[in-house]
């Protein structure tokens, strides 16, 4: 994929109808531009990603021998790939650089803007919200939020795994199961779910709706959906969760309330994170090779800005890894010896 060009003031000034030299005075925070015209500026500088460069005008063009990985934020499933970016950086004679763009639709826009081409010569964005974004360097997307599209880009088996999650859960005899779903405008969260309800399908198992329920991967309401759940005169004998920090939310609701994992229920994750395994109850959970996408990833980019094609889409396998968070139903374990 050949890089897009740079979004130039000149890019700016002209959607927005106003000079070159307003233009600037909006990015440097200078006097001598109306409110409404700079809002206009700035609607225009926010659509197209527009942003000052951190590096010195004499920069500008040359290669700086530095790769950057840019994520939303350093939370524990970008903390693996980050840790598999390195490795696979190890020894090519370029550097690697954390960059945390923060949240928000467009993100990477803005950070690519701020790096590309004078402080690094190409990325890796993991879970990036655009794919259109204009780069100027080669870009390689891990787990992008609306799947595969115009980026090289590496994730995993997100149905295969949920429906191997899923089945566990059925081949211990649960049949009330409860989903915790991540987001339903992201591509890992939708095929999470899909995978979830095909083995229940495939089972005859029906799904009790309110029994799934979309928490955004966010573990505050992954823990309250929990309470609501297994405070229910039937509530479920197991829980599926999206992702492992939604999981361990609802193993420490669980264990708040009193109830035992797995005695009263059985919780598995997805991810496998560090702390799935350090939990208080290790956790079982699907594991996503993370530093092997992270890896792959760097390997992809390096093969780019080195002049050379990769492939342009890289699924990995995902594995369920059994730990002590799941058992039979207590109707149907056997008696103790």
């Amino acid at each position: 994929m050949e890089p897009v060009a740079r979004v130039k003031l000149a890019d700016v000034a002209r959607i927005a109808g106003v000079s070159v030299a307003t233009v600037s005075k909006v990015v440097n925070g200078r006097y001598g531009v109306s409110k409404d015209t700079m809002a206009r500026v700035q609607g225009v500088i926010d659509d197209l990603g527009y942003a000052g460069n951190l590096s010195a005008a004499g920069l500008r063009g040359q290669r700086t021998n530095v790769l950057g990985i840019l994520v939303g934020g350093f939370e524990p499933f970008a903390a693996e790939l980050l840790k598999g970016a390195w490795t696979g950086a190890e020894n090519s004679g370029y550097e690697l650089l954390a960059h945390s763009g923060g949240h928000g639709h467009g993100w990477e826009r803005r950070s690519l803007a701020r790096l590309a081409g004078t402080l690094i010569d190409g990325a890796v964005l993991v879970t990036p919200t655009v794919l259109n974004t204009a780069t100027g360097v080669p870009v390689v997307a891990i787990d992008p939020h609306y799947g595969p599209s115009s980026l090289p880009t590496v994730d995993s088996d997100n149905f295969g795994g949920a429906y191997t999650a899923t089945e566990h859960l059925l081949d211990l005899g649960h049949r009330r199961i409860a989903f915790l779903g991540g987001r339903h405008d992201l591509d890992s969260g939708r095929r999470r779910e899909e995978g979830f309800r095909a083995a229940m399908k495939a089972a005859g198992v029906p799904i009790d709706e309110d029994l799934a329920v979309e928490t955004s991967y966010e573990p505050d309401l992954a823990a309250h959906a929990t309470e609501s759940m297994l405070s229910l005169p039937d509530r479920p004998t197991a829980i599926f969760a999206a992702n492992d920090t939604t999981a361990l939310a609802a193993m420490d609701v669980a264990l708040d309330m009193g109830l035992s994992v797995p005695g009263d229920v059985s919780i598995v994750g997805f991810d496998d994170i560090p702390e799935a395994v350090a939990a208080p109850v290790p956790l079982t959970t699907v594991r996503q090779p993370l530093q092997a996408m992270g890896a792959e990833a760097m390997s992809m980019l390096l093969t780019m800005v080195r002049g050379g094609t990769c492939e342009q889409h890289v699924r990995m396998d995902t594995t369920l890894t059994v730990r002590d968070s799941t058992a039979p139903p207590a109707s149907t374990a056997p008696p103790a010896s």
